[in-house]
């Protein structure tokens, strides 16, 4: 008699393959051997010094490419979606007042997530492709007395890229936190944390900075740790505790840390890398360089005569750009095609634009005239052996 049930897996005996594929959709992107080396190298314990020493690096990269100054700026073992959940449930106690610009998919998230821990939430959206005006923000925040204002600078859904400017003057007027996800953003476009009042900034490893997802810079404002360490209650959530990832960090000043969590130290090696190149490139030279290929590429659609879905130029996010699905198509006919005939990911629409765009995403190592030159030649295959209705 047999003292297992459940046979070996027969997939389990096979080796592994996965395909290379040229990843321009919303993301992830592609991850360059360089990135991929660094996180080959030998585990270590997440708790010895070295592994601290890369931490303190990954914390000043995130300074670097954030442009603040903030001591309680580390990496959350997760992806986008931890972060902003980090940020929210930090922030937020039940019964508080919450209002979420709403541009795109991220929005209705953020409003998710902050009802489910009891908070009074409150939504403001933005029409369809647009943004909303620094006047409408105030009129919400003066009506509803938020403790938080979340915005997505990128929304990667619809691909806006949302004015900032102004907007952490007016949170600081209503007393407010203003809480900004740059995951689609950051490192394709100027963001400048301080300048800008933004009290808790976040974005992911997965997107311009070609790193593997796993990983989530995060950056807390002094306004912002004192409304969370004069809480009423802890956090709903252990593992995205503040009071904990600070000192792991090495943030919260302590001279020794304490244990909360195994780090993922494979993926800290590849996100310290990532920040290096971007140091190396510098990061204005990488937003100018997104800004660049984001219009080659824009004028390369337009003489197609197919449409952006984002009409004012200045909000169109450089990294993500939405184009209006073709009329007579079908979208998921398109995607296919070009994933079948050139081993290349674009993406239909996300929540509120799914079924009116396509999304292609160039971000970090991707974007480049080249890449746009063969997205351009994949979509004009596609128009030409695609099924076009009549009707």
């Amino acid at each position: 008699m047999t003292s297992v049930s459940v046979p070996p897996p027969k997939c389990l005996q096979k080796p592994l393959v996965v395909p290379h594929r040229h990843m321009f959709g919303p993301g992830p992107s592609n991850v360059p051997p360089r990135i991929l080396k660094a996180g080959a190298n030998p585990v270590i314990g997440h708790m010895h010094p070295e592994i601290f020493e890369i931490m303190s690096d990954i914390k000043s990269g995130i300074q670097y490419m954030f442009q603040t100054q903030n001591s309680m700026t580390f990496a959350v073992s997760g992806t986008g979606h931890t972060a902003m959940e980090c940020a929210i449930f930090n922030t937020v106690e039940s019964g508080e007042s919450v209002l979420s610009g709403v541009n795109g998919i991220w929005g209705e998230r953020a409003a998710e997530m902050a009802e489910r821990i009891g908070a009074t939430v409150n939504t403001i959206v933005a029409p369809p492709g647009g943004f909303l005006t620094n006047a409408d923000i105030e009129q919400a925040l003066s009506k509803h007395q938020p403790v938080v204002f979340f915005l997505a600078h990128g929304e990667s859904s619809t691909g806006v890229l949302h004015p900032l400017d102004g907007i952490g003057e007016l949170c600081h007027k209503y007393n407010c936190l203003f809480l900004v996800d740059s995951v689609a953003s950051m490192g394709g476009t100027p963001l400048r944390m301080d300048q800008q009042g933004i009290d808790i900034l976040y974005t992911g490893s997965q997107k311009v900075l070609n790193a593997p997802p796993g990983t989530a810079p995060i950056s807390f404002s002094e306004r912002a740790c004192q409304k969370i360490f004069s809480r009423r209650m802890k956090p709903v959530s252990f593992f995205l505790d503040l009071g904990w990832l600070a000192n792991y960090w090495g943030c919260d000043g302590k001279p020794s840390r304490l244990y909360h969590h195994t780090g993922p130290v494979t993926a800290f090696y590849s996100l310290r890398e990532s920040l290096a190149v971007l140091v190396e490139e510098g990061l204005e030279n990488s937003w100018d360089r997104h800004h660049r290929v984001a219009e080659y590429f824009h004028q390369g659609l337009e003489s197609m005569g197919l449409k952006l879905f984002v009409k004012e130029k200045k909000a169109r996010l450089p990294t993500v750009t939405t184009i209006v699905a073709p009329h007579g198509y079908d979208w998921k006919e398109i995607t296919t095609y070009i994933m079948k005939t050139h081993n290349l990911e674009i993406s239909g629409g996300l929540g509120p634009s799914v079924g009116l765009v396509l999304r292609v995403g160039l971000m970090g190592c991707n974007s480049s005239n080249d890449n746009v030159d063969m997205v351009l030649a994949a979509l004009k295959d596609a128009l030409k052996h695609c099924h076009k209705s009549k009707v």
